[in-house]
C-alpha cells in the first residue's frame, strides 16, 4: 500500500464520521504522524510503500477513529501556543479558546515582568495554559494544581518535554481546607469545569465518551461552583493588585459577572472569543 493509497482509505472510511473539511484534516494529521513527512512531502513521494510496522499502525489508528475517539487521544498528541503536548483521556483536548485566554493573559501582562510574579492555574489538566505562560513569561514562577493524580502526571509529562518549570499541586479547589495550604499569587487563571450535566443530550460522541468527565460537568443546580469557589480564594489567596482570569460557558457570562460583584470585586470585564461569544472574564478589585 502506498502513502496515496492509505491516505485515501483512511480518508474514504472517515467521510462516515465527519464533515470533510474535519476528515481530510485529521487525515493529514494522521499521515503525518506514521510517516513523518509533511502534506508536501507526502504529494512528492505519494508512490512509496508503507511499511509493514506503518500499515500496522495505519490499521490501528483506524481501528480506534472509528470508535468516535479524537484523533488527539489516537496520536497523544495536541497543539497549544506552538506546542506539541502529550494528551490522554486523563486531560481535556486543548482547544482554540483557551488559547484566546491565554493571549488576553499576556497582553495585559506585557511590560510588567520587571520583577517575578506568581501565578496559579487551577484545573491544569494537560498543563497547556502553564507552560504557555512560563514559555512567554520565563521569570514568571507558575503554579498548576489539579484534583487528578492522572492529569498531574500528564502535565509533569508536559512540562519535562518542553523543559519547563512549573510547581505542581494536587489539590480540590472545591475544598477549603485543601486550597487553604497554597500560598498567595499576583494572578489567578483557570478553564474550570463549565458544562451542565443537561447539556450531554447535545454533545458529540468524541468529547461526551472519551473526554474526563470530571474536567467538563457541573451540576444543573449549582453551575457556578467552581467560580464560588475560586472567587472565595481569592480573597485571601490574590495579591494586592492581582488579577483572576477564567473562560466561561457562553451562556453563563453576565452570572459569573454577577457572582463576582455580589462577592465584592470591583472590575471586572466580560470579553467575547474571537466567534463573539462570551467565554472569558477578567476580575480584580
Amino acid at each position: 500500500m502506498t502513502i496515496h493509497e492509505a491516505s485515501q482509505q483512511l480518508l474514504f472510511q472517515l467521510f462516515h464520521l465527519y464533515d470533510e473539511r474535519e476528515a481530510k484534516n485529521i487525515t493529514d494529521w494522521v499521515m503525518e504522524n506514521i510517516t513523518g513527512w509533511k502534506k508536501i512531502d507526502r504529494v512528492s513521494n505519494k508512490s512509496v510503500p508503507l511499511s509493514a510496522t506503518q500499515q500496522t499502525q495505519l490499521q490501528q489508528y483506524t481501528n480506534e477513529l472509528l470508535t468516535h475517539t479524537p484523533v488527539q487521544y489516537v496520536l497523544h498528541e495536541a497543539w497549544f501556543y506552538k506546542m506539541k503536548l502529550y494528551v490522554d483521556e486523563n486531560v481535556l483536548i486543548p482547544r482554540p479558546e483557551t488559547e484566546e485566554l491565554v493571549e488576553w493573559i499576556l497582553a495585559e501582562t506585557a511590560g510588567k515582568n520587571s520583577k517575578v510574579k506568581t501565578v496559579l492555574d487551577i484545573g491544569t489538566g494537560s498543563g497547556c495554559i502553564p507552560l504557555a505562560l512560563k514559555k512567554t513569561l520565563p521569570c514568571y514562577e507558575i503554579h498548576s494544581c489539579d484534583i487528578s493524580e492522572a492529569a498531574l502526571t500528564v502535565a509533569k509529562k508536559n512540562a519535562t518535554e518542553q523543559r519547563l518549570e512549573i510547581y505542581f499541586h494536587r489539590c480540590n479547589i472545591l475544598s477549603e481546607t485543601e486550597r487553604a495550604s497554597l500560598p498567595q499569587f499576583d494572578t489567578i487563571v483557570s478553564n474550570p469545569p463549565y458544562i451542565p450535566q443537561k447539556d450531554k443530550a447535545s454533545m458529540a460522541p468524541n468529547v461526551l465518551n472519551h473526554e474526563p468527565p470530571v474536567a467538563l460537568f457541573v451540576p444543573d443546580d449549582d453551575p457556578l461552583i467552581f467560580y464560588s469557589a475560586i472567587a472565595g480564594f481569592a480573597s485571601t489567596h490574590l495579591k494586592k493588585d492581582g488579577t483572576i482570569y477564567l473562560e466561561i460557558h457562553e451562556d453563563l457570562g453576565l452570572a459569573v459577572t454577577s457572582l463576582f460583584k455580589e462577592k465584592g470585586y470591583r472590575q471586572i470585564e466580560l470579553k467575547k472569543d474571537l466567534q463573539g461569544k462570551d467565554r472569558m472574564v477578567s476580575v480584580s478589585g
